[in-house]
């Protein structure tokens, strides 16, 4: 698999998926904006070959229909569109759901589906896992869910449904590359710092980043085994984060999932 993140508005990434670097096939992941997609697949002599959608917020789906109209220009007319059946996701063709699996025409790799309410309450992640036998690591394309060093705001769901669905893809295999929708890893190890101070590989990581970002390149694809060591949303049961969080309350939270509530109320509110 090849796969590169191409910028949208100001923070967006729609992810492009190839088999190969040399091969044409294209799948695009959340394009909220057509116009960065038809430029890197005219510029690029790329097919377009599917859609896969995480969840039905505008900077995710906002570019389908003219992706669709764009690709029949070219007399592609059958691009399937996977999506949550139970959002509204604009040019939608295939509604897919928790635990469904399916090879896009043509592929040898296989994506399932998890759901991961929270973010909104239907909101889907995919896992691209190679063929058998391949050296590859499998990827992760989660939308809004799990960032890197954090999670999506609780716009529809409750801390209890994100604190499930983080917990599904924290045991994905650890080498799994986690492709998410936004550029906000900076502000999410700043958070981290702060939340986990303790923690050396968090300042180790946010000098990292600070490196990529001055020399405008992404933070991101991140791994599943990275964010189990940087991120206090899949550490919410670190003493160091537990310890953090009494002094900032005045008692300890009863359980994980009331960490992840304090902690996702603390970060839409902290300012760096």
């Amino acid at each position: 698999m090849h796969v590169v993140p191409l910028e949208a508005f100001r923070d967006n990434y729609i992810w492009l998926i190839r088999p190969a670097p040399h091969d044409r096939r294209a799948l695009v992941v959340d394009p909220g904006d057509a116009r960065p997609v038809v430029a890197a697949l005219e510029s690029q002599g790329l097919e377009l070959r599917g859609i896969l959608v995480t969840h039905h917020h505008h900077d995710h789906v906002g570019g389908i229909v003219d992706l669709l109209h764009w690709a029949r220009s070219r007399q592609v007319a059958d691009v399937p569109v996977w999506g949550p059946g139970d959002e509204d996701i604009p040019g939608r063709t295939i509604a897919v759901g928790e635990g469904d699996s399916f090879t896009p025409p043509g592929w040898d790799c296989r994506l399932d589906v998890i759901a991961v309410p929270g973010h909104t309450l239907g909101h889907l992640a995919y896992v691209m896992s190679p063929p058998p036998g391949s050296a590859i690591a499998p990827a992760l394309f989660c939308g809004d869910t799990l960032f890197s060093a954090g999670c999506g705001r609780l716009f529809e769901g409750s801390p209890d449904q994100m604190a499930d669905s983080l917990n599904k893809l924290r045991r994905l295999p650890e080498n799994t590359t986690v492709n998410c929708a936004h550029e906000y890893t900076l502000s999410n190890l700043q958070f981290a710092r702060v939340a986990d101070p303790s923690n050396a590989r968090v300042l180790n990581h946010l000098a990292h980043c600070q490196a990529l970002r001055a020399n405008g390149r992404p933070t991101l694809p991140s791994t599943i085994g990275l964010e189990k060591q940087i991120n206090p949303f899949l550490r919410t049961s670190d003493p160091g984060v537990l310890r953090t969080l009494e002094a900032r309350v005045g008692r300890r939270p009863k359980d994980a999932v009331e960490a992840l509530a304090w902690l996702r109320e603390w970060k839409n509110e902290f300012k760096g």
